[in-house]
């Protein structure tokens, strides 16, 4: 029995299978007319979830066109990452609300 274990431990290590690594969720906070963090990373499938905490409406506008997305005072909003790339954004009614989020496959 331990023998057919080992055995099956290595057939699978010499196949090179792997777990895949879960989706990540990065939570970013508009609150008094900053965006934080300002920088992130992520990686493509993961979840971005954008939390207004202002009193304000913001928008999380990409500067490529990828996403523009609203958000209502005192709610949260979420957006799959479906592409890589390093992608600017803004709020298009408070233009000093900038930050930048990067993107890896």
């Amino acid at each position: 029995m331990v023998a057919a274990s080992g055995l099956a431990l290595s057939s699978v290590a010499t196949l090179g299978l792997s777990v895949p690594a879960s989706a990540a969720t990065l939570q970013i906070t508009m609150r008094d007319l900053e965006i934080t963090p300002a920088a992130a990373d992520a990686k493509v499938g993961d979840t971005i979830e954008w939390v207004n905490e202002d009193i304000f409406v913001h928008t999380a506008t990409a500067r490529n066109g990828d996403w523009d997305v609203t958000l209502p005072p005192n709610k949260t909003v979420k957006l799959v990452l479906k592409k890589p790339g390093t992608i600017d954004y803004h709020c298009r009614f408070h233009p000093n609300m900038k930050a930048r989020l990067t993107i890896s496959p």
